[in-house]
């Protein structure tokens, strides 16, 4: 693992390796940032807003992120650029530094890549529950479903990002390196029946 530096957009939401997420730019130093990223063809941080406001100059965020890359901008009917990103690596940020436009750049680790590894079969009534919600709201992931379904880092981010969490315990599970515990958490989640 090696250390780089990565400019942050701090959020108050959480995105998860894979996930897909839309975002209206609008302030200035955000707007540099995607210029930055699209001159290098570099992605960039996403963190969970821990308190303060989105629009501060400098506001607490989670110290561990998802990178984002970039997929695909417009222009919105107000005129402000629109980002489709996907989430890639995940991070932890050691060391933060803020620039003159305040935007926050951060020295990070890039945590390791998910093994691909089978689910157990005490997280298969997880992937059922899974598979049902595919099937109910589709979306890009439904094409997949089949051929991913046994993949327990896969089922693991799939359900982190679709079931109805708090941001906060999205971004305790985000902070979790192996699938299987991520896993077990999210049994312990769900509601009795």
């Amino acid at each position: 693992m090696s250390d780089d530096d990565l400019p942050l957009f701090p959020l108050p939401t959480v995105l998860v390796p894979g996930a897909a997420l839309g975002l209206r730019v609008f302030e200035p130093r955000y707007l540099d940032l995607v210029s930055e990223c699209g001159r290098k063809g570099s992605g960039f941080g996403i963190c969970l807003l821990m308190d303060g406001d989105e629009g501060e100059q400098t506001s607490a965020a989670a110290a561990f992120g998802t990178e984002a890359l970039i997929e695909d901008f417009d222009t919105g009917d107000d005129g402000l650029l629109t980002l489709r990103v996907r989430g890639a690596r995940r991070f932890h940020a050691n060391q933060l530094k803020v620039r003159d436009n305040g935007l926050q750049v951060a020295e990070v680790e890039w945590c390791e890549g998910d093994p691909v590894e089978p689910l157990h079969p005490e997280h298969g009534l997880l992937a059922t529950l899974l598979q049902g919600v595919l099937e109910q709201v589709g979306g890009e992931h439904a094409s997949v479903v089949d051929a991913r379904i046994d993949d327990a880092a896969w089922v693991s981010w799939r359900l982190v990002e679709m079931l109805p969490l708090e941001d906060i315990q999205r971004q305790q599970l985000l902070q979790v390196d192996d699938p299987h515990e991520r896993l077990d958490r999210l049994l312990s989640l769900l509601p009795d029946a």
